[in-house]
């Protein structure tokens, strides 16, 4: 779609005063005389439109060449990539930093996020930087609650602490991530609880999801719903609780129960962030970037040097 050029220059100038010139949206808003969520809207058409291309780069590290290599071999639009810290934890915290600062950049306005342990670390990264100056308005989880007391599992309670300090609302799914089996599955997404959030996911302008390894040993819950699919068609990594192999196939099967938001839904978000972990290995990183779902991803620059040597 063709917009004019007195567009481009208003939605260029509104830009320029948020992404290099550091102005608050609100701030913008006021100085335009309209609303911060109209403000909003014309960043997002930036970059729709191309008037805006966002590349985010650590200075010093070449990764802005790195970046370029891995949008042209992997089709992602843009991401953060990080240097090493002195140890897994503060790697994890400067990837953690990351991805809210790419959320920021792409001006996410309803978000959907996963679990894992790296969300873990970005809600603990939040509790100690709020950010109440955040686009983001509306947050819910795209996976259900896990059984087991991990932090990093608790989909809902990452969700209220993530709104909490990016001031935002959040809506909860308050239902099992592995139900008993696929006739409690069916039943769970029959309800108002589940309807109300896939209207949600419909809605999502971005998704924050995880990247990991896939464990040489399933657990108990994959065995039961993929049988020996995941060893016969070499699982390597997983999303959510989707899982994939190198060549980027997502390994799919009838007697699948998770609850989670659907492939076919997540495809449709416009921004889909994957964010590996410390320890993802470069075969999950090549795995889920061949799986074509992702836009952006949040990784340390040594593992996505070692996907383009």
């Amino acid at each position: 779609m063709r917009i004019s050029q007195e567009k481009q220059k208003k939605l260029a100038y509104v830009a320029r005063r948020y992404y290099l010139e550091d102005q608050k949206q609100s701030d913008i808003a006021r100085e335009l005389g309209v609303s911060r969520p109209l403000v909003s809207r014309m960043l997002t058409e930036a970059r729709e439109m191309g008037v805006v291309e966002i590349v985010i780069h650590e200075p010093g590290d070449r990764t802005a060449d790195l970046l370029e290599r891995l949008r042209k071999s992997a089709a992602i639009r843009g991401g953060v990539l990080i240097k090493d810290g002195a140890d897994e934890d503060a790697t994890n915290q400067r990837l953690s930093q990351g991805a809210v600062q790419l959320l920021r950049q792409i001006g996410a306005r309803r978000l959907g996020v996963g679990w894992g342990y790296l969300i873990g670390q970005l809600v603990t990264w939040l509790e100690a930087h709020p950010q109440p100056d955040s686009s983001v308005a509306d947050i819910c989880p795209l996976v259900g609650n896990a059984s087991i007391p991990a932090r990093n599992y608790q989909s809902n309670e990452n969700v209220r602490l993530m709104a909490q300090q990016l001031g935002a609302v959040p809506h909860f799914l308050y239902l099992p991530a592995l139900p008993d089996s696929l006739e409690e599955q069916q039943l769970l997404c029959s309800t108002e609880i589940y309807r109300q959030i896939h209207q949600q996911w419909e809605w999502m302008d971005t998704a924050l999801v995880n990247i990991g390894d896939y464990p040489s040993s399933p657990d108990f819950a994959s065995l039961v719903r993929y049988g020996s699919l995941l060893q016969q068609q070499h699982a390597c990594g997983r999303m959510l609780v989707y899982y994939f192999n190198e060549a980027g196939t997502i390994i799919q099967s009838d007697q699948d129960f998770a609850i989670q938001i659907p492939l076919e839904t997540l495809r449709r978000c416009p921004n889909i962030i994957g964010v590996c972990s410390a320890n993802t290995s470069a075969k999950a990183l090549r795995g889920a970037l061949r799986t074509g779902m992702f836009t952006h991803i949040v990784a340390r620059a040594a593992l996505a040097r070692s996907l383009t040597e």
